[in-house]
Order: C-alpha cells, then sequence, then structure tokens
C-alpha cells in the first residue's frame, strides 16, 4: 500500500538524526545492553500511586513554520513600549540609548568573551572593565568600584552582609522612602545571615529622611544606615552629609542608593561623606527589556577593610618589566569559586559583563558635560509637567520636597484605579503608592510619575489632559 505525502511527511518527523534514541531500534538496543524491556522500568522506584496514568494535556508538537505562526498570532495581542507612552520609573526608566553602543557591543570580540575566567588572554574585555571601574569612581567620587553586580538590588544586599562583616554589627537602619522591592530584597539577602533591618519613617510632608529621627535610632549595634538619593518619590535627600556625620559618630557604615544619572548635577556622593555606593546603570545605555537585564554599580571610599570585603571582581593595570606595554588582570575577586567557600565575600557567580562595557561606551560618549545636560534636561521636564498639572488645578508635586526626575501625584481616585484609566489613554503610569506602601493610607492616590529626555513637552501635553479628563469625570 502506497503512502500519502502527508503520511511519509509524518513518517519521517518521527525520527530526529540527531537524537538516536528516538529510534526504536536504537532505544530497544540501548534497554538490552542495560538488561531492560522498557523505558518505564528506568522508573520502578517512583511509586506507582505518584505515577501519572494519562498523557499530558499539551497541544500536540507543531512544526517551525506552524510555531512562528502561532506565536505571531498571539504577539500580536499585545502593545509595546514604542506603542504607548511611558511614565513609568522607579528603578527602570526608558532614555536614549545612542547607535554607537549597539554597534560596539555587536562586535563578536564582546558578545563572545563574556566575563574572563584566563585575564591573560581577555585583555581587551579587560581594559573595557576597567574603564567602566573607573568611570564609576568617576561619576560617584568614590575610590574603588568593581566590575558590576547584578542589578541595584542584589547590589544593595551584598553592601549590607560587608557592612555588617566590617563593623562586626548585626543591624542596619533602613529609610522607609527607599524603594521596597529593594528593600525586600536586602532582608533576603540579611535574614541568614542574622541581620536585622530597622525602617526609618519619612516626613510625611516633604518626603525626606530627617536627621533627628535617624539619630533617635541610632546606637552601637547599628552596622549602617541606608537612604537613596533621589528616593523612591522622586525627592533629593538634600542631609546626606549629615546623617553620614552622625553615622560615623557611632561606628557605623552609610550606604547610599543612587540614580546614576542624576550625578551629573547633583553633589556625589564621595563628596557627602558616604561610604557604600550601590545603584543601577540601566539608564546608561540600557534598555528596559521589560525589568531587566541590569547592572548593579557598587562603588567604596578608600579604605583597606572594606576593599578587602567588596564582593565582585576588581580589574587592575599594570606595565610590563620595560614600561612599554600596559596590561589589564583580575587584582582582587573573593567569590566562592575561588577561595574557600566560608571566606568568600559573596556567592554571585558571574557580572553583568557585557553591560559593564555597554556602560562604559555610554559615559565615554557623553562626557562631564553630557551628564550635566541630561541632568538638566530631566529637571526641565519634570518641573514643567508639574507647573502644568498645577494651572490645571492638579495637585503636583504631592510632597514638598524638591525632586528629580519622577513627580509625586494625588490624585482624586485610588492609584490602582488611575494607572489602569491611562492605559485606555494609551499611556503607561505612573506608579502607584498604594501597591507599594499598602500599610500608608496616606498614600493610597498618590502615584509616581517619571520623566526622562526622551519625553517631548506634546507627551506631557497629553499626559496632563488624560489627567484632566480622569479627574473632572
Amino acid at each position: 500500500m502506497k503512502m500519502t505525502t502527508m503520511e511519509l511527511s509524518n513518517e519521517r518527523r518521527s525520527v530526529h538524526k540527531f537524537l538516536p534514541n528516538s529510534e526504536d531500534s536504537v532505544r530497544n538496543e540501548m534497554l538490552r545492553k542495560i538488561g531492560l524491556s522498557s523505558v518505564e522500568q528506568l522508573f520502578s522506584d517512583v511509586p506507582e500511586d505518584l505515577k501519572m496514568k494519562r498523557p499530558l494535556d499539551v497541544p500536540d508538537s507543531l512544526s517551525e513554520i506552524e510555531l512562528e505562526r502561532a506565536v505571531r498570532s498571539k504577539l500580536s495581542k499585545n502593545m509595546s513600549a514604542p506603542d504607548l507612552l511611558n511614565f513609568i520609573g522607579g528603578g527602570v526608566w526608558i532614555h536614549h540609548v545612542p547607535s554607537i553602543i549597539d554597534e560596539i557591543l555587536s562586535r563578536g570580540e564582546y558578545y563572545t568573551a563574556y566575563t574572563p575566567y584566563q585575564p591573560e588572554i581577555s585583555q581587551g574585555m579587560l581594559q573595557g572593565m576597567f574603564e567602566y571601574q573607573s568611570e564609576i569612581c568617576e561619576l560617584t567620587s568614590m575610590d574603588v568600584a568593581n566590575s558590576s553586580m547584578y542589578d541595584w538590588a542584589t547590589a544593595l544586599g551584598e553592601a549590607g552582609r560587608m557592612a555588617a562583616r566590617v563593623t562586626r554589627r548585626q543591624k542596619i537602619l533602613v529609610a522607609k522612602n527607599a524603594s521596597p522591592e529593594r528593600i525586600g530584597v536586602l532582608k533576603t539577602y540579611c535574614y541568614p545571615a542574622g541581620i536585622e533591618l530597622e525602617e526609618v519613617n519619612f516626613d510625611p510632608r516633604d518626603g525626606i529622611t530627617q536627621t533627628d529621627v535617624v539619630e533617635n535610632h541610632l546606637d552601637d549595634s547599628i552596622a549602617a544606615i541606608y537612604v537613596e538619593n533621589p528616593n523612591f518619590f522622586g525627592v533629593i535627600e538634600e542631609s546626606i552629609e549629615a546623617i553620614a556625620d552622625l553615622a560615623h559618630k557611632r561606628g557605623a557604615l552609610l550606604i547610599e542608593g543612587v540614580n546614576p544619572v542624576t550625578l551629573g548635577v547633583l553633589k556625589p556622593p564621595g563628596q557627602l561623606g558616604v561610604d557604600i555606593v550601590v545603584g543601577d546603570g540601566q539608564p546608561l545605555g540600557l534598555y528596559p527589556n521589560l525589568g531587566g537585564p541590569l547592572i548593579g554599580l557598587f562603588a567604596i571610599r578608600d579604605d583597606p577593610n572594606l576593599l578587602r570585603q567588596m564582593p565582585g571582581r576588581l580589574i587592575g593595570e599594570t606595565t610590563s618589566r620595560d614600561g612599554t606595554r600596559r596590561g589589564f588582570t583580575m587584582v582582587l575577586q573573593t567569590r566562592e569559586q575561588h577561595i574557600r567557600r566560608e571566606h568568600a565575600t559573596s556567592n554571585i557567580c558571574t557580572n553583568e559583563a557585557l553591560f559593564a562595557i555597554a556602560v562604559a561606551i555610554f559615559l565615554s560618549t557623553m562626557g562631564p558635560q553630557g551628564m550635566r545636560e541630561l541632568g538638566q534636561q530631566i529637571i526641565a521636564r519634570s518641573h514643567f509637567a508639574s507647573e502644568l498639572m498645577q494651572e490645571e488645578g492638579l495637585r503636583a508635586p504631592y510632597f514638598n520636597g524638591s525632586y528629580f526626575g519622577e513627580l509625586s501625584f494625588q490624585s482624586k481616585i485610588d492609584s490602582i484605579a488611575l494607572t489602569k484609566r491611562l492605559f485606555r489613554h494609551n499611556i503607561l503610569g505612573g506608579l502607584p503608592m498604594k501597591r507599594f506602601f499598602p500599610a500608608e493610607p496616606r498614600l493610597s492616590n498618590v502615584s509616581s510619575f517619571s520623566f526622562t529626555e526622551l519625553h517631548s513637552e506634546e507627551d506631557i501635553e497629553k499626559l496632563v489632559s488624560a489627567l484632566k479628563q480622569i479627574e473632572s469625570g
């Protein structure tokens, strides 16, 4: 009997030349060699009552063409960021990514080098990471930066544990106006190490961390204080230097979380007495990409005790014996893959090396003047939005403190409901504070809107118009 074309196609599909055990004769031979008569016998140690007696409820397999059509059909129901006005911030922001970054980053030397385990044969990658460290130090005015962490949250977790090791204390004060999600990761890092977190309330009117409240919480059990600047509400913390002095008087460290695009216009942490700086390099040349991947910034002041306890990798520069050639190498990587586990400062097994190169390219391209202009543009846009909202009788900003980029807004309706209604206007945002601070009733109607250099006056006017319509009815 002759087989139809379709039957022949299905017959051929059942045998895969790269999977020899899919062919009966090969599979049976393998079973015979190990003394079994069926594949099911390999699972004889699994109790019968735990075995599924029916086929899995999954669709039949598809060809590559069929699969592509199915996926495209489902994806067509989505709306991507370019289709919408995006005013979401709070940790991942939309920023312009210069084309030079994609051009250089797509070179095979960077794509394949990953994070170099054999530095003597990865000189180009090591030099790029060295440049990244140098630029982060220049940006933050700190003395030493590692060659990147996963993201802001994990960098903070590492900083908290590092502070406890250095000070030999087991409690960290956390400003309550910092990102609740990052604080959640910090708790996850600290709990197994027996480190306690204690939250410090913020001024309900200005949204800032108050020095007198911090001082009341300080005692000799505190390892570190963590403050974000700007904080989660976008408000600029103007007492960082005073908080640093309070911490140092009691033998504690100050950890500051920063949005790096602010450092072109705000005084950098290294000039404020900060001991450890963490943050995220995502605004420095990386796409949002559904919230990741990101790159954690980590820098410290010049202190041997801090240096020896810093997680991640340090890349150093040297010269040949005759002084004619530069060379780069890893000078410190006290992680569990390289030393005895109990002596490791971190169990982070990799870093964001490729994105470190992207950040280095971005900072090299922008330079100090470019970073200053970027910060000024963001401030101008957020303040233009505030003025426009006020003209329309809308309450913004909700907090009285100075702000950068992210603008707090109080609506007449629930902040989560506001976000849903704005989506009907093809607008993403703002961030509903009710979601992040459910125990704070006064914030249930407060949202945070993020503004960057990508927002035009027309974009902002469209947002304000939509808010006005929603508030009116």
